[in-house]
């Protein structure tokens, strides 16, 4: 964000009931550190927000023969409408989301115990576009970030609860479940909505792994993030394939093919991994 010069007023009475908001948060027992956490990540997420509606509304109003001028003041007529209607979008968004994760994070507790404080089990998986680097050779930003884009959206689409989307990252998106079946049923999901994405969509591969993680600030880090991470980069074009643990924990839910033990860079042993199909998937399909 913009710095203000330090002969000019930088804050009004918006930022002050902001920051006496904050204060009350402190007094309730909530630690500062973590609320300068919780402030980066919803920054983090703001900024992109706003630049999503800025372009909805920029791509609303243009049109031939309209000058910069005459855009420049529509986009600032539909934000001085739209913008008092932000507000309460965003808390009910919030709201939905707060409730589904506390309501999922008791049960966890519950059944956990003390076990809870050395991380949570989880399965992760990472799902990559094929080629996607190449793509950039033959594509412009444009065409490129779209491609990225319907990612994301088939990706949201899939990811019912309890499987979560965690993160876009370029031309990968990570989802997360607290057990290996739902995860692995979104991920072939998402193999078949990426073949109804035409020819001109990429095919993904998929790595899923699980075990214990730690979430900091709506994030994850532990070894089956890395595992994951690692399965996704040898996986076949338009499969899923998972480590053991993944295969142990969905059973009979899913057809199962070996895949070989594998070495695997930043892991200390080499790795039993599984192709994971639908059970009544043709025998003739690869996944």
């Amino acid at each position: 964000m913009a710095v203000a010069p330090p002969d000019e007023a930088a804050y009004d009475d918006y930022d002050l009931e902001n920051a006496r908001l904050a204060a009350r948060f402190r007094d309730a027992g909530l630690e500062e550190e973590a609320m300068f956490d919780v402030t980066r990540v919803l920054g983090r997420g703001m900024s992109q927000g706003a630049e999503a509606i800025r372009l909805l509304i920029e791509r609303s109003f243009q049109g031939e023969g309209v000058s910069e001028r005459e855009l420049a003041r529509r986009n600032a007529e539909a934000a001085e409408q739209l913008l008092p209607e932000v507000g309460p979008l965003l808390q009910a968004l919030l709201t939905v989301h707060l409730r589904d994760q506390v309501r999922q994070q008791a049960v966890r507790v519950a059944e956990l115990g003390d076990e809870a404080s050395r991380g949570k089990p989880i399965a992760v998986a990472f799902a990559d576009l094929v080629g996607y680097t190449r793509l950039g050779q033959h594509l412009d930003a444009n065409e490129l970030g779209a491609i990225a884009h319907r990612l994301e959206i088939v990706t949201t689409e899939v990811a019912e609860s309890p499987v979560r989307l965690v993160k876009t990252i370029g031309d990968a998106v990570m989802l997360v479940a607290p057990e290996s079946a739902p995860l692995l049923d979104a991920t072939l999901k998402l193999l078949d909505r990426a073949d109804g994405e035409g020819d001109d969509f990429p095919e993904l591969h998929i790595g899923v792994a699980a075990g214990l993680a730690l979430n900091r600030s709506g994030d994850w880090y532990g070894q089956p993030v890395n595992l994951a991470s690692r399965i996704t980069a040898i996986a076949r074009p338009g499969s899923v394939l998972a480590s053991e643990e993944v295969r142990d924990q969905a059973g009979e839910r899913f057809a199962w093919s070996f895949a070989g033990d594998r070495s695997l860079r930043g892991v200390r042993r080499e790795q039993k991994l599984f192709r994971a199909r639908r059970l009544e998937a043709p025998s003739g399909d690869s996944r």
